[in-house]
């Protein structure tokens, strides 16, 4: 009788698709980007990411713990100054918006979660760059790297478990490693953004972060164009010393999240940015597709690529579908 051979039969009820999957989309395998800005008196919403705010320190501790009781695997902290300078200075007081909401977060939750802190200086410089500028207006790689080292030491002294450098700047691992090691934080692990490409669907994080940036990132976030120069730089930050590696964004560079998981032999993590985000709010709110089912396919599409971790600002609320 034909056919034979009918795959359907592993497809005729939920029990027995649940069955065979061969792809797990798990609360623990979901991280939490947070942003925690100085001098709100309430949460603002972001008009470019419906559903996701700036916090007060109050705020994020609250939302914090509701994530975590979620099931999230961790949480990730970007700080938003009311303050910014040429040196990005916001970023390394202990006093900072970012390192006192660490301390918030890590007096509250204890080792109850991953607390992340992001290791940049583009939320906290007045051009809006991810480093310190030489006289000719370029970024300085290697001064960068000095302010870099002292962020992540600060960082974990206030908390941070995990520390994740996003600026692409040439040896930051290294110098994070170095610096952690000099002072003590042995056991603070690095999530590198091995592969960040500078991308347009980042448009909504600038309105999360009050980024001041004018111009671009071409000359140090990586070309959309490129593959094997990424596998290079995760490569390279291995060999500095990185605990795991991510790839950014995920959607338009899931070949990347694939190729990258082949090659390693650490967690690789895949960033679903905001306007990944934002499209698919934007498409929901307009009754074009149906939401929940558009948020949970991406993700489950991001894990398939071979992204062990995938950071995303749905993570509460799908970590509470999965748990259905």
């Amino acid at each position: 009788m034909f056919p034979t051979h009918r795959p359907r039969r592993l497809r005729t009820t939920p029990a027995m698709r649940r069955l065979v999957a061969e792809t797990t989309l798990e609360p623990r395998q979901l991280i939490l980007p947070m942003f925690v800005a100085e001098g709100l008196d309430e949460p603002r919403a972001l008009d470019s990411m419906p559903g996701v705010y700036q916090h007060t320190r109050e705020s994020l501790r609250k939302a914090a713990e509701e994530a975590v009781r979620a099931g999230v695997g961790g949480l990730m902290l970007f700080g938003v100054p009311q303050v910014h300078d040429a040196r990005g200075s916001g970023a390394t007081d202990p006093d900072g918006i970012l390192n006192v909401a660490l301390r918030d977060l890590r007096a509250d939750l204890g080792d109850d979660t991953v607390l992340m802190s992001d290791c940049c200086l583009d939320e906290f410089t007045d051009h809006g760059h991810c480093g310190v500028l030489a006289e000719d207006g370029s970024v300085d790689n290697d001064a960068t790297l000095a302010r870099y080292a002292d962020m992540a030491v600060i960082q974990a002294e206030s908390g941070a478990h995990m520390i994740g450098p996003s600026g692409m700047m040439d040896g930051q691992v290294g110098v994070i490693r170095e610096a952690l090691d000099k002072a003590g934080h042995t056991y603070t692990s690095i999530l590198a953004y091995a592969v960040k490409y500078s991308s347009a669907f980042y448009g909504p994080f600038r309105e999360a972060v009050d980024s001041q940036l004018t111009g671009d990132r071409k000359t140090y976030q990586q070309d959309a164009a490129n593959l094997s120069e990424a596998l290079r730089e995760v490569e390279l930050d291995l060999e500095e010393g990185a605990d795991a590696v991510m790839v950014k964004p995920a959607l338009p560079y899931l070949d990347v999240v694939r190729a990258v998981a082949e090659q390693v032999d650490v967690p690789v993590a895949a960033y679903q940015i905001s306007g990944e985000y934002a499209m698919i709010e934007g498409a929901a709110a307009n009754g074009w597709i149906d939401r929940k089912p558009a948020v949970l396919e991406t993700l489950t599409g991001i894990r398939r690529a071979g992204a062990n971790m995938v950071l995303t600002y749905w993570a509460a609320e799908a970590a509470g579908w999965l748990a259905e």
